[in-house]
């Protein structure tokens, strides 16, 4: 982040926009040009927005600071064409995201926070510990610089990437709002997935804002013995907390809840595990994700195999449960959450 006091000119909502530029005594329509050439036409810096006079956008530039993400790595996956970009921000900090290509659109996975504190026991984002929280405009600009580097409109966005988006929620809440505006890229709440580890109280406040959004919850155990081993957060809430608070976020939004569950062989994937999961989110509207799990070097889970992967989908079918499995994307790039930016920073050590 700039150690400037500036405002974060592309964090600030069309009315806050108009607001900032007051003392500017530009025409009343000057900010509306100006928040059109951010989150519409996505304009990398001001030198792009031409129709603007030449002294406003300097006076912009002083006062104001820019989010414009630069790429410093960019891996394309030779099996299926995801792309994972490896972004700098402007402290020198990283994120990265993954631009997926599917039959109903592009979805872009991006990340909240540089790093993660949630410490689950088979995910590369929290080996390196967490940094800050990424503001509304870093984002954003995710989204942003994807559109403009692969040339494709991005039709969905999924908050899965490093970090946990209740952990920065005024944050979370602000880019979704700018995301949707009709003055922006106005992308529809119900094409926006935000994933969480399990914070209770931020999935009850969530519920309160009553958004059409996909709420997508990191289950991967269905006892909390289990789950306290995979998952740190499981220490703070259990299991009955957790999908009492699943209830409530449905009982509000009208929304069923995806659970996210990662099959590693041998520790989830039993049929004893099946019986449990089916016992727990049986009562809930709900879909079960399932995901084979992504080796990381630095963990020593495996991934369950295409046979236990395919059982464990049909029982859970003939209990009643909806379920699907994710589509692997992007494994010879460095798909998973963190691996790419761990593998970057090691480099930059040696």
């Amino acid at each position: 982040m700039n150690t400037e006091e500036k405002k974060d000119i592309k964090s600030l909502t069309l009315p806050q926009l108009q607001e900032a530029l007051e003392p500017f005594s530009e025409p009343a329509y000057r900010a509306k040009q100006l928040y059109e050439w951010m989150h519409r036409k996505l304009a990398a810096d001001y030198d792009e927005m031409t129709n603007l006079p030449a002294a406003f956008r300097e006076k912009c530039r002083e006062t104001f600071c820019y989010t414009s993400l630069r790429a410093v790595r960019v891996q394309e996956s030779a099996v299926d064409g995801t792309k994972k970009f490896l972004f700098a921000l402007s402290d020198g900090n990283l994120v990265e995201s993954v631009w997926m290509r599917y039959k109903h659109g592009n979805s872009v996975c991006i990340s909240s926070q540089v790093g993660c504190r949630m410490g689950c026991r088979f995910c590369a984002s929290a080996l390196n510990g967490w940094e800050r929280n990424l503001l509304p405009s870093e984002m954003l600009d995710q989204v942003y610089a994807i559109t403009r580097l692969t040339g494709g409109r991005v039709s969905n966005v999924v908050v899965m990437g490093t970090g946990e988006p209740l952990d920065n929620y005024e944050n979370l809440l602000r880019f979704i709002a700018l995301l949707t505006d009709e003055n922006g890229l106005h992308i529809s709440q119900r094409n926006i997935t935000v994933s969480t580890c399990g914070i209770v109280p931020g999935i009850r406040q969530l519920a309160e804002e009553k958004l059409q959004i996909t709420l997508a919850l990191s289950l991967h155990a269905a006892t909390d013995e289990k789950r306290r081993r995979l998952m740190p957060i499981a220490e703070r809430y259990s299991l009955d907390e957790l999908m009492r608070a699943c209830t409530y976020y449905f009982e509000k939004t009208g929304r069923r809840i995806t659970f996210e569950y990662s099959l590693a062989d041998g520790v989830n994937d039993t049929k004893e595990d099946v019986r449990e999961l089916t016992a727990l989110i049986k009562p809930l509207n709900c879909h079960v994700n399932l995901i084979p799990i992504n080796p990381v070097k630095e963990r020593d889970f495996r991934q369950s195999d295409r046979r236990a992967v395919e059982g464990f989908k049909n029982k859970l079918e003939k209990n009643g449960i909806n379920v699907t499995i994710r589509r692997e994307m992007g494994r010879d790039i460095d798909g998973a959450c963190g691996q790419l930016r761990r593998s970057h920073m090691k480099e930059r050590a040696e």
